[in-house]
């Protein structure tokens, strides 16, 4: 696990920027796949963890989630859009567009639903990050943003690298196939790059230090 800002941690994640989970402070951000549960809990060893919350609820980010709060005795925390898919799973996969890989997908990477404690709105406060509503890839997508050094952790708005392979190919919006609505992603990553981040940090692919290359690149868009 490593520091990337001040009080924020990139964990290892499997394969290493594949699947990302963050520390902002004494909070998780986002669990992986239902494997990733002895990895995450290994990382977190030493730290002190209050609370878990989601950029959204689908399976490659909820996986270990009901494992990792009932191991460290935390609450669960998921904005009100996909508060009702992190409780019951399966309202996600049929949500995604319907193809076979969201299918696998989800039967590969899907954990348990667990009970919400706390239902996520814009404007609330996490750990000293400002909550952002970003939908389009999830109906209930968030983003966690800190003005005072400009990080910004926005979990599948955008991918650093292609989602399926690995590749680090740079910047893209992820594949239509994984987001209901391609059209309102665009919109919210367009209200990302309006806030000129320093630092952001992906759902998958490496952290992002360019500022004007992810602000370029959401005015394309």
């Amino acid at each position: 696990m490593k520091e990337v800002a001040d009080g924020v941690w990139h964990l290892t994640g499997f394969p290493p920027n594949g699947i990302n989970e963050y520390l902002l402070g004494d909070v998780l951000v986002d669990a992986g796949a239902k494997q990733s549960k002895r990895q995450i809990l290994k990382d977190l060893r030493g730290h002190a963890v209050t609370a878990h919350a989601l950029t959204h609820a689908h399976a490659d980010h909820q996986g270990a989630s009901k494992a990792v709060c009932e191991a460290l005795n935390v609450p669960f925390w998921v904005s009100t859009a996909d508060a009702d898919a992190a409780e019951r799973p399966q309202l996600i996969r049929e949500r995604q567009p319907d193809k076979l890989i969201n299918k696998v997908f989800w039967k590969v990477m899907a954990g348990p639903g667990r009970t919400v404690d706390r239902q996520l709105r814009e404007g609330d406060e996490v750990a000293g990050f400002q909550v952002l509503e970003v939908p389009g890839h999830s109906a209930g997508h968030v983003a966690f943003w800190r003005a005072s050094d400009g990080v910004l952790v926005l979990g599948d708005v955008l991918n650093n690298q292609h989602a399926l392979t690995g590749f680090p190919i740079g910047l893209r919006l992820p594949f239509d196939f994984f987001t209901p609505d391609p059209a309102q992603n665009r919109r919210s990553a367009k209200r990302l790059g309006e806030l000129e981040p320093k630092l952001v940090l992906f759902g998958h692919g490496p952290p992002l230090r360019d500022t004007k290359k992810f602000v370029d690149f959401t005015r394309g868009l």
